[in-house]
């Protein structure tokens, strides 16, 4: 193993350690009773296959939930009673969460495959990208847009899997391995990249628009100036903004890319946007609500310190997250304060719930597929 991946892996093993303590003290709070004023219901739950090391989270259609695991085999799942309704092997470990759209699922393995498949569970195209791919790939528009592991984000038919356009540009020789994708807003690409850069990409030809900085590299060594986007940036109308881990939270001009202001946050699990409060998880697990004109505190909570917490789902009244115990917590988007707790399989909610109908669905890392509603 050469030295660069000996650090990258330290880094991997500084955003997502599995042990329940450290010898600095910095241990996991302990889980304290509250006042519950809500409560978590589970529809239903089933068990997929174990999602090991992948960046695996499920899909949600109209009529369908989509799931896959780190072996290779996708399941479309009744979205009501989640009841298997079809499974196939793809043949290759998949490494990445799955994408929907237009008709179409597509997944991505961990040398480097890409497959696309119809809703009846069909092979429609395989082919092969640059590197794995530990995202979601995002339809828009008849395209595929995937990111590989090397940094490049590329865009195929969704027709046949041609490729369309390549994106590409230097990394740093260090970088944390992460399961970031991109965003596909109004005919543009999103995407965050090592040394805390954000880029917006023409999604009809691959064109560079603009180019900003969330977070400069900063410290004495190698492993202290590591300051990657690892997560996604959030859009809306008219600013987008990014966090990056041992680095900042910046908001842009959507169009130009002129920073709006900045903070100092570090995160490696992500942000959540509804109207004009930024919501955030950083990297001790305290969940914090900003003023996204200013990034000014609202509120946050620090309850859930070294508790490894997703990046926060957002409900009209409620903020939700998951830890590493495979519990679920919901904060009241108000004032921060906890309102409900439930517990999952045990294991580690590594990403935020995805929506579904009135509730939203979660994998854990051991495979648990779980409908879930607030009230």
């Amino acid at each position: 193993m050469t030295l660069s991946r000996i650090v990258v892996a330290l880094a991997c093993v500084l955003l997502t350690a599995a042990c329940s303590s450290t010898p600095t003290g910095r241990e996991p709070a302990e889980l304290h009773s509250f006042k519950e004023s809500a409560v978590f219901e589970k529809r239903w739950n089933r068990n997929v296959g174990d999602v090991d090391n992948a960046g695996l989270q499920p899909a949600v259609t109209g009529n369908a939930v989509y799931a896959a695991n780190a072996e290779g085999e996708l399941y479309r799942l009744d979205p009501v009673n989640g009841s298997k309704i079809w499974k196939v092997k793809s043949g290759f470990n998949i490494s990445g969460a799955v994408g929907t759209g237009e008709g179409y699922v597509v997944i991505g393995g961990l040398k480097s495959e890409l497959a696309a498949y119809d809703a009846d569970g069909k092979l429609r195209w395989l082919t092969r990208v640059s590197s794995e791919v530990l995202s979601a790939p995002q339809i828009v528009d008849g395209l595929v847009v995937v990111r590989t592991s090397d940094g490049r984000i590329a865009a195929l038919s969704l027709r046949d899997g041609i490729r369309q356009w390549l994106y590409e540009r230097s990394t740093p020789t260090l970088t944390v391995r992460n399961h970031a994708g991109v965003v596909v807003r109004r005919g543009v690409v999103y995407a965050g990249f090592a040394a805390g850069k954000l880029v917006a990409i023409n999604l009809s030809n691959g064109a560079l628009i603009w180019e900003s900085a969330v977070s400069q590299p900063r410290g004495n060594t190698e492993l202290e100036r590591i300051s990657d986007i690892t997560s996604l940036p959030v859009v809306d109308g008219e600013s987008v903004c990014a966090v990056a881990f041992q680095g900042r939270l910046a908001c842009f001009d959507s169009k130009q890319g002129a920073m709006l202001w900045s903070r100092e946050i570090s995160s490696d699990k992500g942000l959540s946007l509804a109207g004009k409060v930024l919501f955030a998880t950083d990297a001790d697990g305290t969940v914090l609500a900003m003023d996204k004109a200013s990034g000014s505190t609202v509120w946050k909570n620090d309850q859930l310190f070294m508790r490894q917490v997703s990046a926060p789902y957002l409900t009209d009244k409620y903020v939700v997250v998951g830890d590493f115990k495979g519990r679920l917590h919901a904060l009241s988007r108000v004032d921060g304060s906890l309102v409900a707790r439930a517990k999952t399989d045990g294991s580690q909610i590594l990403f935020a719930p995805v929506q579904l109908g009135k509730g939203f669905v979660l994998q854990t890392r051991d495979g648990g597929v779980y409908s879930v509603e607030i009230n």
